[in-house]
């Protein structure tokens, strides 16, 4: 069993979340360490906004960073070859991201995978990114 993790979902290159772990994760699987309840979220979910944000296709952007590009490389590649994003809406998207599951659409969701993880008593996960952090021990 692989069992390598990401970093945290609320690492962030230039403001914006998510980007390094969706990068860690797609080297990880490339070197096929990374833990292996992750791989069917892989261009779904977090990866796949991260990648709408930006209109750009996941599995060119996997493939560039397999290619060996940088956190920072990948980024500039998806704005050169996507929807490049001015301060304000990375802002916004922060903001999105780091509060996703608390009081939204997503709340159902999250006490569903709070419930499988045997979580639902931990009244500090309140969001996806806490979700993540409890469930592979950071908090």
């Amino acid at each position: 069993m692989s069992n390598a993790l990401p970093c945290s979902p609320a690492e962030e290159i230039d403001g914006l979340p998510y980007f390094p772990r969706l990068c860690a994760k797609v080297r990880l699987f490339a070197d096929g360490t990374l833990r292996d309840d992750l791989h069917a979220n892989l261009g779904t979910g977090m990866d796949l906004w991260t990648c709408q944000l930006f209109s750009v296709n996941y599995e060119d952007l996997a493939a560039v960073i397999r290619a060996g590009a940088s956190d920072a490389d990948a980024l500039a590649w998806a704005s050169a070859n996507g929807t490049p994003r001015l301060p304000h809406e990375i802002a916004w998207w922060r903001s999105f991201m780091k509060s996703r599951g608390f009081r939204d659409d997503m709340a159902p969701r999250l006490a569903q995978r709070k419930q499988e993880a045997g979580l639902q008593s931990r009244d500090d996960i309140q969001t996806f990114f806490d979700f993540i952090d409890a469930d592979e021990g950071r908090i």
